[in-house]
């Protein structure tokens, strides 16, 4: 008895510290399932609408798996083709290439195949519409010279070239497209294109340029209006900020069209110069589908994300900080550049990246008022994927667009610092 006596209070801390720590990670697991639970809506719907595109966007912009769904016959055997043998295929790629076609006439498949190989090079979508009208009343023991007769780019060297180069299930095919380059069946490889026919890269470079000038022209004409709002009574400050959200009440695409109304050689502001004779009838400014036009247009529309994160900011500084910097013989402009200015920048940089991830991927806007000098490559991704319906390149630009933005932030990141942004 007295063995148990001491025995049981030596022991109850003991068996209560392990209670107290069970109980502790049970109320912290419970706590991390509640937290997971609100969570999981927007994580399903991140995922649904961002991660799944941005998956299947990747996917396509290397699948090729159309080649050799078509031409299942034909493909390996062009894939196993020698050039350095022998300056066509031998007969037997012929015949496969014979029977390909007859079943793809049949299933009218085979102008899928030309559209997509004519994206590599030009006229080989005809070569394959004219070979399915042809096929299915062909009766021959020669396929080589049968293929010959329908249209004479099949004995042409390039043409099988071309196939065996994108007869492969994946193809980097369309990143190199997207880098201007294009294959070269001679030499069998891809090289830079003519200098005319360069358009992406230069495309990047406008939208990244048009973008840094969009960022500081609202910066310029944001941050008056943010420090000026900031400096009002809380009345009036409600006042403007109400203003400045005004537009996002009114639709994107009437704020567009009526900077078209405004800009254009006959539009408002034309008229009001002319006719307070700045300039002559001769001498109207062309403002609109241009570079002009975009950046005007686009700086008006994301002004308010750069005044927005700037008033947040600057209503948190107090005013003794300028008061005391006066009293101490600073004059007003040092006294705002030494102690106001450095405690905004939080949010000038929370703004600046707002807008400018904003204008790298904006479309309606150029596509209305910027004209063929003022769109951005947002635009030629559009254009691939509802019109040209080149969904592979219109995937690698855009994957390439979301890789440089990723690259841009990171970049902030190390040089700037996300952790120093803020919204208030």
């Amino acid at each position: 008895m007295p063995v148990a006596a001491v025995a049981s209070p030596l022991g109850a801390p003991a068996a209560s510290g392990l209670g107290l720590r069970a109980q502790f990670a049970r109320a912290e697991r419970r706590r991390r399932m509640r937290a997971l639970g609100l969570v999981l809506p927007l994580l399903a719907f991140i995922t649904v609408t961002f991660l799944a595109p941005v998956a299947d966007m990747l996917v396509r912009s290397g699948d090729n798996r159309m080649v050799g769904e078509i031409l299942p016959r034909a493909a390996p055997l062009i894939r196993a083709w020698n050039p350095a043998d022998s300056e066509l295929p031998p007969d037997e790629v012929f015949s496969a290439m014979l029977e390909d076609l007859r079943d793809g006439a049949k299933a009218k498949t085979i102008t899928r195949l030309g559209q997509r190989l004519n994206y590599e090079a030009s006229g080989l979508s005809s070569l394959f519409r004219k070979s399915a009208r042809r096929v299915r009343k062909l009766v021959t023991n020669d396929p080589r010279a049968a293929l010959l007769k329908m249209d004479k780019k099949w004995g042409e060297r390039a043409t099988w070239m071309v196939m065996r180069k994108f007869s492969g299930n994946w193809t980097p095919g369309y990143y190199q497209n997207a880098f201007d380059f294009r294959y070269d069946p001679e030499a069998d490889s891809h090289k830079w294109a003519d200098e005319e026919r360069r358009i992406y890269l230069k495309l990047f470079a406008r939208t990244l340029a048009l973008s840094a000038l969009i960022t500081l022209m609202t910066f310029l004409l944001g941050y008056p209006v943010a420090f000026m709002a900031a400096s009002l009574p809380a009345r009036t400050a409600n006042l403007m900020m109400i203003l400045v959200l005004l537009p996002f009440w009114t639709s994107l695409l009437v704020r567009t069209t009526s900077w078209i109304a405004l800009l254009q050689e006959q539009g408002v502001i034309n008229d009001i110069l002319a006719a307070a004779g700045i300039i002559g009838e001769d001498g109207r400014l062309r403002m609109i589908h241009n570079q002009i036009g975009t950046v005007v247009a686009m700086t008006h529309i994301l002004l308010p994300f750069m005044i927005l994160p700037l008033y947040s900011v600057m209503r948190t500084i107090s005013p003794s900080y300028m008061r005391a910097a006066r009293s101490m013989g600073a004059n007003a402009f040092t006294a705002f550049r030494r102690v106001y200015f450095p405690q905004t920048i939080p949010g000038m940089g929370a703004g600046a990246i707002l807008v400018f991830i904003l204008s790298i991927g904006y479309y309606i806007t150029p596509e209305l008022v910027g004209g063929r000098s003022g769109t951005f490559i947002s635009n030629r991704i559009a254009y691939h994927i509802s019109s040209s319906l080149n969904w592979g390149l219109g995937a690698a630009l855009g994957f390439m667009l979301l890789a440089l933005v990723l690259a841009l932030y990171w970049a902030y990141d190390r040089v700037v610092g996300v952790d120093k942004m803020r919204l208030g």
